[in-house]
């Protein structure tokens, strides 16, 4: 029998580590900022075309490589970092994997340039697919320059998989924040389309902060401090009024490495607890500087998860640190300081973390969107009702295999005619005689022929405008009414760039503002219909509303643009007592096409039948 084992081909080989290391263009952006931060520079310049996919370049002034490392630094498992295994649990430095160049090299054109300060001439080397092109001397300042070109030329497939360029160019703002936050005494820079997006100067973290995401930042940041022996906390949190629906700015450092750990965040979300609403998200950017012993950073391949020795203490030190910080600022009224921040104590006093989830996610949404309800749609409310009673009950991926189930067999122009006799001969108007009214400022309650329907008014008014804003992007037909006056935003460079990838959808709605200085804009027009119109608040919870949907739904920026301004404006709606307005309400949720739920595929009323009624008066 022949032997059928063999060494991979090192290209083969790198591009198998490249799936792993580099999984999108924000992967190579992580590891070439942080080798730049490995090498001593002092000033960074981050330029990218076209989110990354044809030009990630890294422009240092580091302390450069020689001829022969350069060559080196494109081998597997090279590395001037680990020289025995003890080295790995004492990892002090950013990359040190050793596969970063080597990966990115096999599935992307690389050009290097690198001198150090002794030598009179640089290197430069060209790479394709792994294979050395060309390597010279050649005339080139102190420090690094890597050019990574077309990324993913030669794995077609991988390439197809990357998200469209405002996600792709979100995910390296991500990073970018990451390394420029760990290291306020760099100077950093970021040209996206030859357009300079950031230009941040060395200083404290406290100015890092505004630089990154905007000048109204100045106002809102508390300082944190807490240490031990152990283990030392630093950074800022955010004033709990200025917390948001998103979570994506809040930032761990441990060491000087960002790390992702819901069990911290948990800790910070319990020190605001009570003084935040649960679905809101405080900012916080907290380093946390411990003996590199006492972690492991090997957990994950990107190095964003840890483990610590004693997480219980850790979480402990976080939560009476955010704590001490919002009292020191009289955040809150009251709180212990008497208790001693110590290794022992917290160990005792800390509590066990129970994982959470969002309640914020949608509900089988993925279901959900693809339901088709548009025919037998009527304006009266009362010759719907009695499909959706049976439907309140099931979940969306059920509605639709009762739809197919009941009508497989009828021909398409048959199906609604089928569907309105069927709805007419179980109703009786007599059974509608009692007029709807509101209960608690929210829940509007009506007589219906098999018990009580039970609505949410600000659910059905959301899918109402949900309905009315697709229409609206779809047909062009948004109306704008005019601001008394300009209203001028200020942004952080991040939502700048997104507003101005969204400008036709939010024009479209009926939003008119025009660009006002660097980062910032001037709304002169909103919706017509929007109620109870304060502009600034709708449009900024309109972005944010949109990048919170954005980190956790997978649907196209038409529907998550309506959806948002929806949600925001629903919100702000007041309720009215008025029969009529009550009636108006019901009657324009059973004119929708998909009246049994809010876009997030929660339930916009339940049915309580009569017979839960006599459930709760039986005589024993």
């Amino acid at each position: 029998m022949p032997d059928i084992i063999h060494l991979l081909p090192d290209a083969i080989a790198n591009q198998i580590a490249a799936g792993e290391v580099v999984q999108r263009p924000a992967s190579v952006v992580k590891e070439l900022l942080e080798n730049s931060i490995d090498a001593g520079s002092t000033k960074i310049h981050l330029i990218v075309n076209d989110a990354g996919k044809n030009l990630i370049q890294v422009v240092d002034n580091g302390k450069g490589m020689s001829e022969t490392d350069a060559r080196m630094s494109f081998e597997r498992h090279a590395t001037s970092k680990i020289q025995k295994s003890e080295d790995l649990f004492k990892i002090q430095t950013m990359g040190f994997r050793g596969e970063a160049l080597a990966s990115i090299a096999a599935v992307a054109r690389v050009e290097l340039k690198t001198k150090t300060e002794y030598n009179e001439l640089g290197t430069s080397i060209v790479i394709e697919a792994s294979e050395v092109k060309s390597q010279s001397p050649e005339s080139a300042n102190q420090g690094t320059s890597l050019s990574v070109k077309n990324l993913f030329y030669n794995v077609p497939a991988r390439r197809n998989f990357l998200k469209s360029n405002p996600v792709e160019m979100r995910h390296i703002m991500d990073e970018f924040h990451r390394v420029a936050l760990s290291n306020p005494h760099v100077n950093f820079i970021l040209t996206q389309n030859e357009k300079e997006i950031y230009n941040s100067p060395s200083g404290k973290l406290s100015q890092r902060i505004v630089q990154l995401f905007g000048k109204n930042y100045q106002s809102q940041l508390i300082a944190c401090q807490e240490e031990t022996e152990w283990l030392k906390v630093s950074g800022y949190i955010g004033k709990p009024e200025h917390s948001k629906k998103t979570r994506g700015e809040q930032f761990f450092f441990v060491n000087n490495r960002f790390i992702k750990s819901s069990y911290l965040n948990h800790a910070v979300q319990g020190a605001f607890e009570g003084l935040i609403k649960d679905d809101q998200h405080p900012f916080y950017t907290l380093f946390i500087e411990m003996d590199p012993a006492r972690i492991d950073i090997n957990v994950h391949p990107t190095k964003t998860e840890i483990k610590f020795d004693d997480e219980r203490s850790v979480y402990g030190i976080i939560k009476s640190a955010v704590k001490q910080a919002l009292g020191t600022h009289n955040v809150t009224p009251s709180l212990d300081f008497d208790m001693d921040v110590n290794f022992t104590n917290f160990a005792a006093h800390s509590t066990k973390f129970e994982s959470q989830q969002s309640s914020t996610k949608d509900r089988g949404y993925g279901n959900f969107k693809s339901i088709d309800q548009k025919q037998g749609k009527s304006t009266r409310w009362e010759r719907l009702y009695e499909s959706a009673i049976h439907e309140s009950s099931l979940s969306p991926a059920e509605i639709r295999q009762e739809e197919m189930a009941g009508f497989d067999q009828i021909q398409p122009e048959e199906k609604q005619e089928k569907t309105q006799l069927e709805i007419s001969s179980q109703m009786s108007t007599d059974n509608y005689s009692s007029e709807p009214i509101l209960m608690h400022e929210k829940y509007i309650m009506k007589q219906v022929k098999s018990g009580i329907m039970i609505l949410d008014a600000v659910l059905a008014h959301e899918r109402i405008l949900f309905e009315k804003y697709i229409s609206t992007l779809n047909e062009h037909t948004g109306m704008s009414q005019k601001c008394l006056f300009p209203v001028h935003i200020e942004l952080g460079p991040a939502d700048f760039s997104l507003v101005m990838d969204l400008q036709a959808e939010i024009t479209a709605l009926g939003f008119e503002f025009e660009v006002f200085g660097d980062h910032s804009i001037a709304i002169n027009g909103v919706p017509a219909d929007v109620q109870n119109i304060n502009e600034k608040e709708l449009f900024e919870g309109l972005i944010e509303q949109f990048k919170f949907n954005k980190s956790e739904l997978s649907i196209n920026t038409r529907e998550n643009i309506a959806r948002s301004i929806a949600k925001r404006s629903s919100n702000r709606t007041k309720i009215s007592k008025q029969t009529l307005e009550l009636k108006s309400l019901i009657d324009r949720l059973f004119a929708c096409d998909q009246p049994n739920y809010a876009p997030n595929g929660t339930p916009t009323f339940v049915i309580l039948g009569l017979d839960k009624i006599v459930e709760f008066f039986k005589y024993q």
